[in-house]
């Protein structure tokens, strides 16, 4: 997809003049070059976050959660690096700035938000872990997945909304925003995520991500990001998160050869990567 189709055209509207456009904190900046690092270390990390008291306060705050369960109070960052680890501890930072990012909107609840977004990014963490894939990109990248329609619903809420009321069935979002606005939620992200400069690769999965098998050449990541987001939705709406998959995207299960049983017991070990999520956004 180039940026001269209907479809970006469509995407570009909603971000209006570029000078009102979200900025993505230098800390946030800086933890996303880091993926690229292979040589960053956990106190490097640790001292990044550091220099942002806010962020700082939400990653300590999420690290003594009942998710994580401490076995002692964490009370500094180098102690949530040594708990969590260096790939945990950068998720939880990235969750929390990019949240911070993007303000509270009509037409969408910011904790149920949230909630499906740091979801999708758990599930598209596990998915690349299960299909070869990178699995700190692709928690980036889930996480990022919904932010396009933040920036629809500033343009459009009532629109936004009454999509979102007849989002019945996992994976539903994307054909009712093409019929609605010419366009989903992963164009407009993409389309932000090209104005921040983001890696190509990134971009290009986010605009795949509607209909990864509909595009050439295939891309695993979109394809990571079509099945965790109706993986997030089958457990905002307490469904079965397999069968969801198989009634949603059979063809695309079929085309990566899923082991579903197996999928099934890493979902259960997994837990819910939104618990505690509003502890990111105080």
């Amino acid at each position: 997809m180039t940026p001269t189709t209907p479809v970006f055209a469509s995407a570009e509207r909603f971000l209006g003049g570029h000078a009102s456009l979200p900025v993505m904190p230098e800390v946030g900046r800086k933890l996303l070059r880091s993926l690229d690092d292979d040589g960053v270390s956990l106190g490097q990390i640790a001292e990044l976050i550091g220099k942002d008291s806010t962020l700082a306060a939400k990653v300590l705050r999420l690290a003594n959660s009942a998710r994580y369960s401490p076995s002692h109070t964490i009370g500094t960052l180098q102690d949530a690096a040594m708990a969590l680890g260096l790939e945990t501890l950068r998720n939880l930072a990235m969750a929390a700035s990019i949240s911070a990012t993007f303000p509270e909107v009509k037409g969408l609840d910011r904790q149920r938000f949230w909630r499906h977004s740091v979801r999708t990014a758990g599930y598209a963490r596990l998915l690349a872990k299960l299909l070869q894939g990178d699995a700190d990109t692709a928690y980036l990248a889930g996480l990022m997945l919904r932010t396009g329609q933040l920036m629809m619903a500033m343009s459009e809420p009532d629109q936004v909304a009454d999509v979102e009321a007849h989002a019945a069935e996992p994976g539903s979002r994307f054909s009712l925003e093409m019929h609605r606005f010419g366009c989903t939620h992963a164009d407009v992200t993409a389309a932000l995520a090209a104005h921040w400069h983001f890696p190509a690769d990134l971009v290009e999965a986010f605009k795949d991500a509607n209909a990864p098998l509909e595009i050439r050449p295939f891309s695993m990541l979109a394809a990571i990001l079509h099945l965790a987001e109706v993986l997030a939705d089958a457990c905002d709406q307490s469904s079965d998160r397999v069968a969801a998959l198989e009634l949603a995207v059979p063809e695309l299960v079929e085309h990566l050869h899923m082991d579903l049983d197996f999928l099934r017991l890493r979902l259960d070990g997994c837990g819910d990567p939104g618990q505690d999520v509003e502890l990111m956004l105080k």
